[in-house]
């Protein structure tokens, strides 16, 4: 099978895999803080790490409500705990925000581990949340959330005030499906990953629609549910293509110029793990995890990086560090891609 991943490693060089199961669960999202601190955010508490695999603690706990599923949207957790977490944000002084979608609501971490606050409560007014998705600061650092249920995106001060919304349910200009993503660029415009409409949009800081780009399809510059938007200091855009299992790389003017598929190797933790399980060390050896060819109802992107180990499988989120340096979480392999930007 062609790997077309090999075709970009001039744009867009590996570098490394950070992560394995156990460590790493379920990572959905990632932040950058200070001294090379990295917190990825998964279905474990928020762990702290770094580029060279420091285990360097954890923030939050994991809560296991057992009335979800049975008691609508009245989940309630204790202070400090996470129940359904989605996204994480850094503010000035290096505090943690989370979306916790199950909850409607915005829990607030210090770095050092202490509750701060918790804000939002469920509904469809002003202020009010239907499971919050992605979450991003603006310049002023007040707050931009996703409000996926609700098809808008409301803009709240730190701590938790209202101050504005725009979008609705539709198809049009500034409508809205389910979106899930969202970046501020360094001019102040946002964008936002529509994630049922297959598209990305841009508006200015006031919610004025600017323009969109992408459409249904499996093509370089289709999109399949996307997940994630970024934006770096050179106006380009990183899409978390996360229904085609790719990443893919659109100039400011919204050309494409890259996608990427995956070529992931073993993390440092991950060869530790093995080192002290042969058995699996055995396992592994007899398996084909880079096949060449693949029957043909293997026919998915899905299906495809379920069998190919080095691939993207559940790229949910895509997040640019200071140094320039493409970081992809990775949902169904426990583990975060980080590439080099040419």
């Amino acid at each position: 099978m062609p790997k077309p991943y090999a075709l970009l490693r001039a744009g867009f060089p590996y570098l490394k895999t950070v992560g394995v199961k156990g460590v790493i669960d379920d990572p959905l999202d990632i932040a950058f803080g200070g001294e090379g601190r990295v917190y990825v955010l998964g279905s474990a508490p928020i762990r702290i790490t770094n580029i060279d695999h420091e285990d360097l603690g954890t923030i939050g706990e994991r809560s296991y409500n057992p009335d979800y599923g049975s008691n609508g949207d009245a989940i309630s957790v204790s202070e400090g705990q996470l129940f359904m977490p989605v996204q994480v944000v850094l503010d000035s002084e290096e505090n943690l925000y989370v979306s916790d979608e199950a909850c409607h609501t915005i829990p607030v971490f210090s770095k050092e581990n202490v509750f701060l606050r918790r804000w939002g409560e469920h509904g469809t007014g002003d202020g009010q949340l239907k499971r919050p998705a992605g979450i991003a600061f603006d310049a002023d650092e007040n707050l931009l959330v996703v409000d996926t249920m609700n098809h808008r995106i409301q803009t709240f001060t730190k701590d938790g005030q209202f101050l504005k919304s725009w979008g609705s349910l539709g198809t049009g200009e500034g409508e809205f499906n389910m979106p899930w993503g969202v970046a501020v660029d360094d001019d102040g415009d946002v964008y936002v990953s529509d994630w049922r409409n297959d598209r990305i949009q841009k508006f200015s800081g006031d919610g004025q629609f600017i323009a969109a780009f992408g459409s249904t399809g499996q093509a370089d510059g289709n999109l399949n549910r996307p997940s994630s938007v970024e934006v770096d200091a050179d106006g380009f855009i990183y899409v978390a293509d996360w229904g085609n299992e790719r990443i893919q790389v659109f100039a400011p003017d919204f050309a494409h110029r890259a996608t990427l598929q995956g070529e992931a190797t073993l993390s440092r933790w991950a060869k530790d793990f093995l080192a002290a399980n042969l058995d699996e060390t055995e396992t592994r050896k007899n398996s084909n995890l880079d096949p060449k060819d693949l029957p043909p109802q293997y026919n998915t992107p899905h299906l495809v990086s379920s069998q190919i180990e080095p691939y993207f499988w559940g790229p949910a989120s895509v997040n640019v560090d200071p140094h320039g340096r493409m970081w992809v979480t990775e949902t169904s392999r426990h583990r975060i891609q980080v590439y080099q930007k040419g």
